[in-house]
């Protein structure tokens, strides 16, 4: 499906030209924020969960950036906005970090002198409340294409008392639900793999392992290799820096948390005074109490200019 690109609201660091895009020019370490956010005008025919996957994001990603838009009738030539435009989470530049609040991954591939350094961004599921991915730091300990499942007695058990019977081992096929590709991690029983239900990236419905679009992992299986460290971090408030200016990224917090940031003005504001002393005492920054307040009620994961 082509679709009309209304605005750029945005330089870009994008270097890949798919509609796909999703591999940025590494940026200096002073800088944060890549991308661009897009317009586009969609068509009846096609969902907000279509445009979801093709321009690679997550359904809760395209939906918090589209409130007034429908999900599944959106009117002919209606506005959609591409919120693809990220604030890079606070943690070292290496490996993978995974957001779990944000519902999305990012990839620093390992120095190569002959190519220019990149990051790799893509949307992921990641555990419902009741079957959380654990944080931390681990690594990739190994990978396979067309695997095998083998379901827990855990969730055998689940499945039984909603009245179904999973199997010993699921083969390799379209029912499988690790899809092709599934990298192993370090955290027994959690994997990062693909799927045979595409239209639930970018939502909290695995039982703790990351899914991703069949088509991303596919991308990334064989750049990333065994040992990579993986990085699970919990950043619902991102604050970058680009070109001087600051900018400010709200997500809904994950359902156990709604305890720990009742206060979610104050843990906005401890985050952005952490940003401004950890740049250095020569930066001088006037900040928009509007645009923090605009940033905070909508909670839309979009990056917002909170800086004068």
């Amino acid at each position: 499906m082509k679709h009309r690109l209304l605005i750029i609201a945005f330089t870009s660091l994008l270097i890949t030209q798919s509609v796909r895009a999703d591999t940025f020019v590494l940026p200096p370490i002073d800088v944060d924020v890549v991308g661009q956010v897009q317009h586009i005008t969609a068509h009846r025919d096609e969902t907000l969960l279509d445009l979801a996957r093709d321009f690679d994001l997550g359904q809760q990603e395209i939906l918090l950036a589209n409130p007034q838009v429908d999900r599944w009738l959106p009117e002919e030539n209606s506005v959609v906005v591409l919120p693809r435009r990220y604030i890079i989470p606070r943690a070292e530049r290496r490996g993978l970090i995974l957001n779990l609040p944000e519902m999305r991954l990012y990839y620093f591939p390992g120095p190569d002198v002959t190519e220019t350094p990149v990051m790799i961004t893509h949307p992921v599921s990641v555990g419902r409340m009741d079957w959380e991915t654990p944080l931390g730091i681990t690594s990739i300990t190994s990978k396979q294409k067309d695997p095998a499942w083998r379901p827990p007695q855990s969730l055998k058990e689940e499945a039984l008392a909603d009245g179904n019977v999973l199997p010993d081992v699921v083969p390799a096929g379209p029912d499988n639900p690790l899809g092709r590709y599934a990298m192993r991690l370090g955290l027994p029983g959690y994997l990062i793999h693909s799927t045979n239900k595409p239209y639930g990236v970018g939502m909290r419905v695995t039982h703790g392992c990351v899914r991703m679009y069949p088509e991303d992992i596919e991308k990334v299986f064989d750049k990333i290799p065994v040992g990579t460290p993986v990085q699970i971090v919990n950043q619902p408030v991102k604050v970058g820096w680009l070109a001087g200016a600051l900018f400010l990224e709200v997500h809904p917090f994950m359902d156990e948390d709604r305890e720990k940031y009742s206060d979610l003005t104050q843990m906005v504001l401890d985050v952005i005074a952490d940003a401004i002393a950890e740049s250095g005492t020569d930066r001088q920054v006037a900040l928009s109490g509007r645009a923090i307040r605009t940033a905070i009620e909508e909670t839309n994961g979009m990056p917002v200019l909170i800086s004068r």
